[in-house]
């Protein structure tokens, strides 16, 4: 229990070295799942500790941190999160995203350069072992394309508030010049820039673009504008009207419902026959009725009539074209 109680005044600490604004007693106990009361005494303790922490003044509340710091002997890290930062990369490669994939491998060398030569040789065998024991099953799907030429500038341009100008193949009109008003980049099965051409927000593939080059024009996104609110929007990546999905999935399946994640604002509902039903606002009835495919028929649409037209469409397209070609096989 003690070693419990000063892993938990560690972690604080840490917290409170993390951040320039500072933390208050609330934001404290809630992170550290803790009462208020708690909090408090955490932070005498880590204060006792730290005699460098500071009081910030936020009326009506008071802001606390760390600001030089900890002392690297307080923050060799563990076998365990070494381990998580290879295999995040080492995923990041297996996707071919080899920009993230490079950022993240140099990430663990200044981590590992930053150990110290003791810590460092008490982690080796166990850190071994994991990698080892540990491995990332490849799936099937696309490769995403990514650049580190076409990121930096988009990169770029979003910190300086800069417009972009590319040759853009793909479109009603490959090959053509476009200036835009980035906003983000979605990072997926596929990568995309979210940018305004000047009929609001739209994706642009990463693998369509070509001579990007950061202009002179100042170019910032609205504000209040949210990536992951836009994310949220579409299922996958697909924008196009929004509509209220509602799904009904069989007693069969209703195990893998309840553990499944159709969408980031979805309710799910279960039924008194073992059923589950999975409500749900989004737009990309496409790319929702491709992944429907794998539930087969353990999913029934209730609504809205476009997404069952469209997986009906799906369907009926697949079936033709499985029917009606020439067995090449001899069979």
């Amino acid at each position: 229990m003690r070693h419990e109680k000063a892993g938990q005044l560690l972690t604080l600490a840490r917290m409170l070295a993390a951040t320039a604004e500072g933390l208050t007693l609330d934001e404290m106990a809630e992170r550290l799942s803790v009462g208020r009361r708690t909090a408090e005494r955490m932070r005498d303790a880590v204060r006792d500790v730290f005699p460098q922490l500071e009081e910030v003044d936020d009326p009506p509340t008071r802001r606390f941190r760390i600001p030089a710091g900890l002392d690297g002997l307080f923050q060799a890290p563990t076998a365990e999160e070494l381990a998580a930062l290879a295999a995040a990369g080492e995923l990041f490669a297996q996707q071919g995203a080899a920009a993230r994939a490079g950022a993240l491998k140099s990430l663990e060398q200044k981590v590992l350069s930053a150990t110290r030569a003791a810590a460092r040789r008490r982690l080796a065998p166990d850190l071994e072992a994991l990698l080892q024991a540990e491995t990332i099953a490849v799936q099937a799907g696309p490769r995403p394309f990514e650049d580190a030429a076409v990121l930096a500038a988009i990169r770029q341009a979003l910190l300086s508030m800069h417009a972009l100008r590319f040759r853009y193949d793909g479109g009603a009109t490959p090959g053509r010049v476009r200036e835009v008003t980035p906003f983000g980049v979605l990072f997926g099965r596929s990568n995309y820039l979210v940018a305004d051409e000047g009929q609001g927000p739209r994706n642009w593939r990463l693998d369509r673009i070509a001579e990007i080059a950061v202009t002179d024009r100042p170019a910032a996104r609205p504000p209040g504008f949210s990536l992951q609110a836009y994310a949220d929007e579409s299922f996958g990546i697909y924008q196009d009207d929004t509509e209220d999905v509602v799904l009904r999935v069989t007693p069969a399946g209703a195990d893998d419902a309840l553990r499944w994640r159709f969408h980031a604002n979805q309710n799910v509902e279960p039924q008194a026959d073992g059923a589950v039903i999975v409500r749900f606002r989004a737009s990309g009835m496409l790319e929702l009725a491709w992944h429907l495919f794998s539930w087969g028929d353990r999913v029934q649409v209730l609504a809205p009539p476009a997404l069952k037209a469209t997986l009906i469409a799906e369907l009926e397209r697949a079936l033709a074209a499985h029917t009606s070609v020439t067995d090449v096989t001899g069979a």
